[in-house]
């Protein structure tokens, strides 16, 4: 299914999943996350089978720090590139050359 046709509660419940899966993939037990992200372990549960739909941004943050994944957060937004209009402009203002007073 094409994720820009999905429910917020099927993206989140998604996500959930795929951190589960992330997190064995880095042998870390549920309550080993907990431990170093501060996050409860009945939120980090829920969160892998499906039944928390309300996670905050910032508790997802703190999961992904715990496992080692917050690479994953700049694929998700990514910096704008500068557009060949602000470069230019960028350009222009920059010095072309360097003259001293005799």
């Amino acid at each position: 299914m094409n994720i820009s046709q999905m429910y917020t509660i099927e993206i989140v419940s998604m996500l959930g999943k795929r951190f589960k899966d992330y997190r064995i993939g880095t042998d870390m037990t549920q309550r080993e996350v907990s431990d170093k992200s501060g996050v409860n372990i009945v939120t980090i549960r829920k969160f892998e089978n499906g039944q928390l739909h309300n996670i905050t941004m910032a508790t997802f943050i703190e999961l992904l720090r715990a496992i080692d994944f917050m690479q994953g957060l700049d694929d998700v937004l990514p910096e704008i590139p500068i557009s060949p209009y602000e470069l230019e402009k960028i350009q222009q203002g920059k010095r072309k050359r360097v003259r001293h007073a005799k």
